[in-house]
């Protein structure tokens, strides 16, 4: 193996280790921050194509070391595992088969029947859970009990979290030389968070470690909602200092961000992540984070025709509405706003709200009641589309800011205000996010 003319042996040579590190990124225009120094660890980079490559390598290497008699591989996943579990076991000449949610992407349940998978599909929840008398882990070890058959269970089994103190920890204690100084991940297994964060703090027990977590009800596959990680073996609270919570909608945007103004092509599990980092990390000199970015976006794309629907035309075979030909210059009037004297920053929005301008929450308000800034009256947008307008000023002349979670939101909202005669509008640049950021105040609810 030559790792300076990248010729390899076997496809398993490209599986990474503090020598031959998965690559870290600057994210140069997202974060807006001054100070802090934010890196995306691009994890579609293992053979495999995510994250969960260490994992299956780690497990299948551990089953080996044991004495394990493998034949036929069965595993419950929401798909990264299974890919991974899948091309290793082609490799060492295994059967493979996966138990996972229908609720999956059709792409990932898809590449796992092209890389020779036996497929069940159930009716479970994204990231299985236990307890499902008829979900994917029940489905796994009722045919583990087969002759023959092997769980090897990433739930479960301490090679998970082992795999990332092995590997993920040291690549990026080397990558950055020492110095970094927080770590993010999302949370689904907790076999990331949980082995990184402990090599980590090994090194220095001041590093900060970092949880994101989606809400119930979520459509990002792969991690878990707080209620979920209760029941989850690896999720160690007292071993983090910060767990957060995104949105669907926050993550996808983040998402859909990361790729138009860092060209990078993360999946909808990254845009959570670095949704709860922008909110957590400080922006101070010294600051080096590292956020996991799990996997690519390639396997996503139903997810994002949902959450992100204005970007796809209708379906092949439906009746195509008439295409407005505004479109466009609304479009072009929301970037020209976006970049625009009424944008302001945190910091800008803050010293207005103490000299007593109204602050305007933009949210829903299941996002305005979780966390939210003393003083600020919630409209939500699609309230103020409608016509809403108390909490305003009557002096259409005042001046009013408008926030949301991360500077969408209130940029259309502005629009509306501007189209209604208000004449003194701000946007607040990063929303919520990067108010929490640049820790200004916030209360939550009692």
């Amino acid at each position: 193996m030559s790792n300076d003319l990248r010729s390899y042996e076997s496809i398993l040579d490209l599986l990474p280790s503090e020598q031959s590190p998965t690559p870290i990124v600057r994210l140069g225009r997202i974060t807006g921050f001054e100070h802090a120094k934010v890196y995306a660890k691009l994890e579609w980079y293992n053979p495999f194509g995510a994250v969960k490559d260490r994992v299956a390598a780690s497990l299948v290497r551990d089953a080996e070391a044991r004495g394990l008699r493998l034949e036929t591989l069965v595993e419950p996943t929401s798909g990264n595992t299974g890919i991974g579990l899948a091309m290793i076991s082609n490799v060492r000449g295994y059967e493979f088969a996966a138990t996972l949610s229908k609720a999956i992407p059709e792409e990932k349940r898809a590449a796992l029947r092209l890389f020779g998978t036996d497929l069940y599909e159930l009716d479970d929840d994204l990231c299985p859970m236990p307890g499902a008398p008829e979900g994917a882990m029940a489905k796994a070890e009722e045919l583990a009990a087969q002759p023959g058959w092997t769980e090897l269970n990433q739930y479960q089994n301490a090679a998970n979290p082992e795999a990332h103190f092995a590997t993920t920890g040291p690549e990026i204690w080397r990558q950055t030389s020492g110095q970094v100084t927080h770590f993010v991940a999302a949370m689904g297994t907790c076999g990331t968070i949980t082995g990184t964060g402990r090599f980590l703090k090994a090194q220095n027990p001041d590093v900060q470690v970092i949880g994101v977590h989606p809400t119930d009800g979520h459509d990002i596959p792969g991690v878990r909602s707080r209620r979920a990680l209760a029941l989850t073996a690896f999720f160690k609270p007292e071993e983090y200092d910060q767990i957060l919570e995104v949105s669907d909608e926050d993550a996808y945007l983040t998402c859909s961000r990361l790729h138009t103004e860092e060209s990078i092509i993360a999946g909808p599990s990254s845009g959570l992540a670095l949704a709860g980092a922008l909110r957590a990390i400080p922006d101070e000199p010294g600051v080096i984070a590292i956020v996991i970015f799990p996997d690519n976006a390639f396997k996503y794309v139903s997810a994002f025709r949902r959450h992100l629907p204005d970007l796809f035309p209708p379906e092949d075979g439906l009746a195509l509405a008439p295409v407005d030909p505004y479109v466009q210059h609304l479009k072009a009037a929301f970037a020209i706003a976006d970049d625009g004297p009424d944008i302001i920053t945190v910091s800008e929005a803050n010293h207005l709200l103490e000299s007593g301008v109204p602050l305007i929450d933009v949210r829903n308000p299941d996002e305005y009641v979780k966390l939210r800034i003393a003083g600020t009256p919630n409209i939500p947008l699609p309230e103020l589309s409608a016509g809403r307008t108390d909490g305003l000023p009557e002096d259409k002349s005042a001046t009013v800011a408008l926030i949301c979670a991360g500077g969408v939101r209130s940029v259309y909202a502005l629009l509306e205000l501007k189209a209604h005669g208000y004449t003194s509008v701000k946007s607040v640049q990063g929303g919520m996010a990067a108010w929490t950021a640049a820790r200004l105040p916030t209360e939550e609810p009692a």
